[in-house]
């Protein structure tokens, strides 16, 4: 009964099980199905990770679900209200608490970002910047992440002997492209203790301090700065601290000053991480932000002078981080599991598929205090 029932509700997304297709979900264990009833989503990636079925083009599997929303049709079918009730008692409950304070933003640290130096340096560019690219006139990861650096300091305006803050400065790659490049002094923060060594040897030598602290802190300090940066840290602030982490930022911008937010998007507003598994084992208490929530939350602290889209190249992006992972696979086997493996691979290709459906966007924001005086001029 069970396996007729997902059966017919993947023929929707043109997916058969133990199809031909490359696209099709290969059934190993029977147990996959009963393992369902328990819930959908996040049990279609455990059963995943325990190797209980697999599909040849994992992407294209998530990419046709996207494509006609069939979450929504599993959620809203009888057999599976266990998944509909679970859902909608966890997002209320998560709407009364704040999971992003200053000591369980530490999760997703020690979960994530400190995993492993090894995994990323196998998987990233050279100067291991761990967000989307910049592909219009790339053919390469790193020249789409160089692209990316070289686009995110114009739309900054540096000059030499600017003060730049980078807010989750990752491994400091940002850091070290404007110190190079365009002769800025650079701070940089992060939460996690892994990237922090790492980074503090990237950028040895240079105008860069690199230290390992909380957003929130800089709103006690004296620190000004001409401009500020964040790459992909904002969805890890949590739409219930997106108010403090921008009066944060505000309180250390110079008044002539340029931050630019560079973070995924969602299409609506939502409170939680939508993706019980990923909230579980990928990103802990993480929330993509709106244009909504992240419009409330600078509202008499900043002018917003350019937005851009290009979360298109996110599906580029995580697909070359996949080759990488998998061509060196090797090379840090000893140190993690195929469970592990598989559940990295669910990871990259999922999003990627959730890129290329446009159900996740990357926008680049340029925000100012004041307003530029006879505008912004915009640099792509």
């Amino acid at each position: 009964m069970i396996e007729e029932v997902v059966g017919s509700l993947l023929s929707y997304a043109d997916i058969k099980i133990n199809g031909k297709n490359p696209w099709d979900l290969i059934v190993h264990d029977n147990r996959f199905y009963k393992r369902l009833f328990k819930d959908v989503e996040r049990s279609l990636g455990e059963t995943y990770m325990e190797g209980w079925w697999d599909c040849e083009k994992l992407d294209d599997f998530f990419f046709k679900i996207f494509q006609v929303n069939l979450e929504q049709k599993f959620l809203t079918h009888p057999t599976f209200w266990r998944t509909y009730v679970k859902q909608q008692l966890y997002a209320s409950l998560r709407k009364f608490f704040n999971y992003q304070t200053k000591r369980k933003a530490l999760d997703v640290g020690k979960q994530h970002y400190d995993i492993g130096n090894d995994l990323y340096q196998i998987m990233l560019d050279q100067s291991m910047i761990y967000t989307c690219g910049y592909w219009e006139k790339a053919n390469t990861l790193d020249e789409a992440q160089e692209a990316k650096l070289e686009l995110t300091c114009q739309k900054l305006q540096l000059k030499p002997g600017m003060r730049l803050l980078d807010i989750g400065c990752g491994w400091g790659g940002l850091a070290k492209y404007a110190a190079i490049h365009y002769g800025v002094s650079v701070v940089g923060i992060t939460i996690s203790n892994e990237q922090l060594k790492l980074g503090q040897e990237f950028c040895q030598g240079l105008d860069v301090e690199l230290k390992f602290m909380d957003y929130r802190d800089l709103i006690t300090t004296n620190l000004k700065f001409d401009r500020i940066v964040s790459l992909g840290m904002f969805e890890h602030v949590g739409c219930k601290n997106h108010k403090i982490y921008m009066k944060s930022v505000a309180h250390c911008l110079k008044d002539n000053g340029l931050f630019l937010l560079h973070t995924i998007g969602g299409n609506q507003s939502t409170s939680i991480c939508d993706s019980r598994w990923m909230n579980t084992y990928i990103f802990p208490n993480g929330q993509i932000p709106s244009i909504t929530q992240i419009g409330n939350s600078i509202e008499r602290l900043f002018v917003m002078e350019d937005w851009h889209n290009f979360g298109s190249d996110y599906d580029q992006t995580l697909l070359a981080w996949h080759q990488n992972f998998n061509q060196n696979w090797d090379k840090i086997s000893q140190h993690y599991d195929e469970r592990f493996r598989r559940m990295w691979n669910y990871y990259l290709l999922s999003c990627a598929a959730s890129f290329r459906a446009r159900q996740n966007q990357l926008w680049q924001v340029v925000l100012s205090k004041q307003g530029i005086p006879n505008g912004y001029k915009r640099t792509y």
